[in-house]
């Protein structure tokens, strides 16, 4: 280690350059994981409020919550510990100055699929919904009255909820007739037992429904069946994973060049009869203290990027994801002096000294 620390005081430039560009590395995968992390969220944080176990839709549903269709007379059929019914259809809300896409949730009050109320209070009577709080950032406002693009019916906000977004579309929660107004019009009467599926919270999903027509999901298996979601969250993580194995390849070509620079020295030493194992355990630690330093300063330059991000990016870091990302960069930058190890191995002092 002393031996690693007082060459890197000595060469300045030249590990600063490999410590920079560790730095840029674990910089930017500290920014996918928390790119891909927010993301996720935008999906899933309204799923992820119902803290259930499972949704169970209709066979033919194909997992999608929208294309399932059931009556809540197949409630009977459950045998779960607690089961909420809901409706969900999406939509485009406008308050006359501003349009956003949405998804409007048909709830029970009473049930657990009932959000906390930030702001505002809960939906008492028709019309009446509690909406996510993103949509503050959009220009709307409690007390807006809202009109939907697939219906003729006016909605105002009473109430606000947070980390309330499904499939990325901010959520709107309403009452049941609330929802079949928008949903049916005027065959709403007609229609008033429909729903798109039952959330279940219970700690065995294995026998819930005896009814061939219809299906138990695993909450995580329907959020990854949500649009878009896995697709998105794979081709993330490729990056990521692409970038471990860069960093690792970069790390590997300067030290390997550095090392080559150096045969003349190291065979000096080993002629002085310093073994080669200390001269491998000085390279492997000089990288280890090298992306060390890059990798803590990539860190703390994500989280301070992350400070003045305006709230339309999707960014959310998780801290002990980015640890372990961090360990990661550190583990494969240090793989990365295997090759450096190798040449300093097979030097042969006389031919180095001659040489």
């Amino acid at each position: 280690m002393y031996l690693a620390w007082q060459e890197i005081k000595k060469n300045k430039l030249r590990f600063t350059l490999i410590t920079g560009i560790l730095m840029l590395v674990s910089y930017l995968v500290f920014f996918l994981s928390g790119l891909a992390t927010g993301l996720a969220s935008l999906n899933r944080e309204a799923v992820d409020k119902w803290e259930a176990s499972a949704i169970i839709l209709t066979q033919e549903s194909d997992k999608s919550l929208s294309q399932s269709f059931l009556s809540i007379g197949q409630l009977k059929d459950i045998d779960a510990k607690k089961t909420a019914v809901i409706g969900q259809l999406n939509a485009i809300a406008s308050n006359g100055d501003n349009k956003q896409n949405i998804s409007l949730f048909g709830i029970r009050e009473e049930e657990f699929l009932m959000p906390n109320v930030t702001e505002g209070k809960s939906f008492e009577k028709a019309n009446e919904v509690i909406a996510d709080d993103s949509l503050k950032d959009k220009g709307f406002n409690l007390g807006d009255t809202l009109s939907l693009s697939s219906s003729d019916q006016l909605l105002t906000i009473v109430g606000f909820t947070d980390s309330a977004r499904f499939n990325a579309a901010p959520v709107l929660y309403a009452n049941l007739s609330t929802f079949h107004q928008v949903k049916f019009g005027e065959a709403a009467e007609q229609n008033k037992d429909q729903m798109n599926g039952f959330v279940v919270q219970d700690n065995s999903i294995s026998s819930l429904t005896q009814n061939n027509e219809l299906e138990t999901i695993e909450i995580e298996s329907f959020i990854e069946n949500l649009p878009g979601y896995t697709e998105q969250k794979l081709t993330l993580n490729f990056m990521i994973y692409f970038l471990f194995a860069i960093s690792s390849i970069i790390v590997a070509i300067f030290l390997y060049v550095l090392t080559v620079q150096k045969i003349g020295i190291f065979g000096v030493m080993k002629a002085q009869g310093i073994s080669s194992s200390y001269l491998s355990w000085s390279v492997v630690a000089q990288t280890f203290i090298l992306s060390f330093i890059g990798t803590a300063i990539g860190f703390a330059l994500t989280l301070l990027s992350g400070a003045f991000l305006p709230a339309a990016v999707p960014v959310s870091f998780d801290l002990p994801l980015m640890v372990f990302y961090g360990l990661i960069l550190m583990l494969v930058a240090t793989a990365g002096a295997v090759f450096s190890v190798l040449t300093i191995v097979r030097i042969d002092p006389l031919k180095a000294i001659g040489g």
